[in-house]
């Protein structure tokens, strides 16, 4: 993917100054003619990838008048003054590779600070981004577990050498492992036993009488 400009600050007004050759303690922006900047205009602070810089643009036209990349913050390419807050130096870059120190200055003290933040937090993500890409390469290459085209699998429910599961084992019963079935229903001619309780009177039939060899009854 290409990379895409991103727009991580912008100002309405800027001021640019003509500065002095550095001195021994510094740049001062008080040695600069803030009453009488050479140029006024638009600010705002692009990424394009990992890179970020700083373009001064006609504040109606949006047309470019500079830019100052930055490769490092805090570094060479934009510096503080040592007695203003409001006031710093950056170093302008044309496309053929010639560079001017220009000093810049803001109205309020705000729009200073914002700068100084969007530029910690634009190098605070590129380093983090970089461990993060370090963690991922010295933890080696990823498993791929998605199956290929046609690829299949099979499962083995039960195994022979017996390393399985247990199976429940049937009940068996101590007549010889055989279950005892239960007694068939009595047939239509079977006698059925009376169930009367114990203790109660059961009428007896007359006993017949006896013949003897003759054919003459006998009484007993």
């Amino acid at each position: 993917m290409a990379d895409y400009e991103r727009v991580l600050l912008v100002k309405p007004k800027i001021f640019v100054y003509r500065i002095p050759p550095l001195g021994t303690g510094g740049h001062k922006a008080g040695e600069w003619s803030l009453d009488n900047p050479a140029w006024t205009g638009r600010m705002r602070l692009i990424s394009i990838g990992n890179k970020v810089e700083i373009r001064l643009e006609d504040g109606d036209s949006g047309d470019l008048y500079a830019k100052c990349p930055i490769e490092t913050h805090p570094g060479q390419a934009l510096e503080s003054v040592s007695d203003s807050s409001r006031y710093f130096v950056i170093r302008l870059q044309n496309d053929n590779g010639q560079v001017a120190f220009v000093g810049c200055g803001f109205q309020e003290r705000s729009d200073a600070f914002d700068l100084n933040v969007a530029l910690q937090d634009h190098f605070r993500y590129l380093n983090r981004s970089e461990e993060l890409e370090k963690q991922d390469a010295s933890a080696g290459p990823s498993l791929d577990l998605a199956f290929k085209e046609g690829q299949t699998i099979s499962i083995n429910i039960g195994k022979k050498d017996g390393s399985g599961p247990a199976r429940p084992r049937p009940v068996q019963s101590s007549n010889n492992g055989f279950v005892p079935l239960l007694p068939p229903p009595p047939s239509s001619g079977s006698v059925i036993r009376s169930t009367r309780p114990a203790g109660s009177i059961t009428p007896t039939a007359p006993t017949p009488a006896k013949n003897d060899l003759s054919g003459n009854l006998l009484d007993f």
